[in-house]
């Protein structure tokens, strides 16, 4: 190629996207620690590339799921149901043991005036949340294109995949090769992901400054504390309960392929074609994860469960003794369920779990104003809480997905090799 003679672009392509984006990571915090006005001006980078996502990611879901699914043969099993008990399952343990650990570890917040201009629109209770993903599924598809409704985008894409499993090949050869299309371009996009970081970091530092996270450090730790152990522990105990096998290498490849990735994009939506091409890479059941990949972007969302209940008990231990709130075994539970609840209705886009906070914070007759100043916190740390979020939400999308694949493979070999003996035997 004519451009591989210059030592940069060999340098560029030779050390590939993660180590880029690290690259980008840090001299986005040099620079906004060296020079804040240069730093705040960086912000178009990051702007753009935000921007570039968000705009591709629905109709990414959308082409996605729609070409899954009409290509998909009858009578080849796509393992759904296991996967989606694995996805409920996972955020109640996650938000579980979020709840545990905000009882051993409380976290306080404290409520000044300077989040109060945050204009939000935040629901008012977990029955409006169940109106609200009813509403979001029966949206107008347009619509749910434009606001980034990936709830409305799967249910339609389903719809629509279904009525075209009937079709001729020649339309779903095109349904196939628009979803090609569609996600060279999220591609060629997340490999501006090292600016667009960059541009981020910089901006981010620069406008929040380094003190505002140093601030609430206990309450960060207890949230990455907790998405540590769901990734390390509770991801793979059910994965092996799946798999009956050690869980730990398919955990280690998806925290580093995907997680990484995720970690800097903070949008699970615009990690799907990062997902798909690991499990093509590592040869996991086809008919399974190009469902189970956009579902799981939309819905399995551990950390989102981690974050909105830790942030809901800090808010609960902060308000005064006057307020009489406190928390028993059975709100804990009830919580949890609100929770697991909320996280499936959480955006697939950077930050989507802090509007639910609110819901899980009614549940105790805590007010909007100061929920509204949790999001306001919430926001603040979520250079490092919501990044970490969106690695373990789609890390766990391939660990699980992953181990439905293998236990279906397994079974699928045990039965060719007792069909063999059968016929040995007759």
């Amino acid at each position: 190629m004519a451009h591989s003679s210059h030592p940069l672009v060999r340098f560029y392509f030779k050390v590939g996207l993660v180590l880029q984006i690290l690259l980008g990571l840090i001299f986005g915090a040099i620079l906004a620690d060296v020079s804040k006005n240069t730093a705040l001006n960086m912000s178009l980078l990051g702007d753009l590339f935000i921007n570039a996502l968000k705009s591709v990611a629905p109709l990414l879901v959308l082409i996605l799921v729609i070409s899954s699914i009409s290509n998909h043969q009858h009578g080849k099993q796509a393992n759904m149901r296991s996967l989606i008990t694995l996805y409920l399952v996972g955020m109640m343990l996650a938000a579980l043991l979020a709840t545990v650990a905000s009882f051993l570890f409380p976290s306080q917040i404290s409520f000044g005036d300077t989040l109060n201009n945050l204009e939000l629109s935040p629901p008012n209770g977990i029955t409006e949340v169940l109106k609200t993903l009813l509403g979001k599924m029966i949206d107008n598809p347009i619509n749910a294109l434009m606001n980034a409704n990936y709830i409305g985008l799967i249910v339609w894409g389903v719809g629509i995949g279904l009525a075209l499993r009937h079709s001729s090949q020649t339309t779903k050869t095109m349904m196939n090769d628009l979803s090609y299309a569609i996600s060279f371009i999220v591609r060629i996009i997340i490999r501006f992901a090292p600016l667009g970081v960059f541009g981020l970091v910089a901006s981010t530092l620069a406008e929040t400054g380094f003190d505002e996270i140093e601030k609430y450090a206990h309450l960060l730790i207890v949230l990455v504390s907790c998405m540590v152990i769901v990734a390390l522990v509770i991801n793979p105990l059910l994965a092996y309960l799946v798999m009956r096998k050690n869980p730990y290498p398919l955990v280690f490849t998806a925290l580093k392929e995907s997680a990484i990735p995720a970690f800097f994009t903070r949008s699970s939506a615009a990690n799907i074609p990062v997902n798909m091409e690991i499990c093509k890479k590592y040869n996991m059941d086809e008919d399974t994860y190009t469902v189970a990949v956009p579902l799981g972007a939309a819905i399995n969302m551990s950390g989102a469960a981690v974050t909105i209940t830790v942030l809901t008990l800090a808010t609960v231990n902060s308000m005064p003794v006057s307020a009489g709130i406190h928390v028993d075994i059975y709100s804990a539970v009830l919580l949890c369920i609100v929770t697991s609840v909320c996280a499936c209705g959480a955006s697939g886009i950077a930050g989507g779990s802090l509007l639910l906070i609110p819901v899980a914070c009614s549940m105790f007759g805590i007010p909007n104003e100061i929920s509204a100043k949790v999001i306001g916190i919430g926001i603040a740390i979520g250079v490092i809480q919501d990044s970490v979020e969106t690695a373990l939400n789609s890390s766990s999308d391939v660990v699980f997905i992953g181990a439905v694949s293998s236990a279906a493979q397994k079974k699928q070999n045990n039965t060719t090799k007792i069909k063999y003996s059968n016929l040995s035997n007759w």
